[in-house]
């Protein structure tokens, strides 16, 4: 049975570095019969179509064959659209007083981890404020008004290497219309 993932590729075409054409991308997710394969922006977001699998086969599939192809290792995290469509639904950042110096984040984990931290959880310059986990997902609020730096995310990093990747709200809620009605 045909299923409907995205996955989420970490540090593709960032400063210039690590560059993956989308076109290129979407013909070698097509190379792994992947279907209805669809990218969204530059930064390594991708729907595609495929036979129901264990996510974690999938996310080493994925990624071995795009190291092969591209020559630089490509952590990747996969989720179900239905992990999108809950997140959308659930609108976690609905009490959140946005203004243009305040960021919103989900960080997708590649397992499901313990936080060891209570939440929500604030930095000490109060620039950075995880707000939830739930299973593979974590919430968090940036504030560049106090910090032009996304480093407060650094927490995290250090906490889950290369098994986590982080997207911004604005881009979650466009993965919606590539996805169409729920499921």
């Amino acid at each position: 049975m045909k299923q409907k993932y995205v996955a989420f590729l970490r540090g593709i075409n960032v400063g210039g570095h690590h560059k993956v054409p989308m076109s290129l991308l979407r013909e070698e997710m097509e190379k792994l019969d992947f279907k209805s394969v669809v990218t969204l922006l530059n930064s390594g977001n991708i729907l595609f179509d495929a036979v129901s699998d264990d996510l974690e086969n999938l996310e080493k599939r994925v990624s071995e064959h795009l190291e092969t192809v591209f020559g630089f290792p490509i952590p990747t995290i996969i989720c179900r659209s239905e992990t999108i469509y809950s997140l959308l639904e659930k609108n976690p950042f609905k009490d959140i007083a946005v203004t243009k110096n305040i960021r919103l984040y989900i960080s997708f984990l590649k397992k499901k981890n313990e936080m060891d931290l209570k939440l929500p959880w604030t930095s000490d310059d109060g620039s950075y404020k995880i707000i939830a986990k739930t299973d593979n997902t974590i919430l968090s609020v940036l504030d560049l008004s106090v910090t032009n730096t996304p480093q407060a995310m650094d927490i995290l990093r250090r906490r889950y290497g290369s098994d986590i990747t982080t997207r911004n709200w604005n881009t979650i809620k466009r993965l919606e219309k590539k996805l169409g009605s729920g499921p």
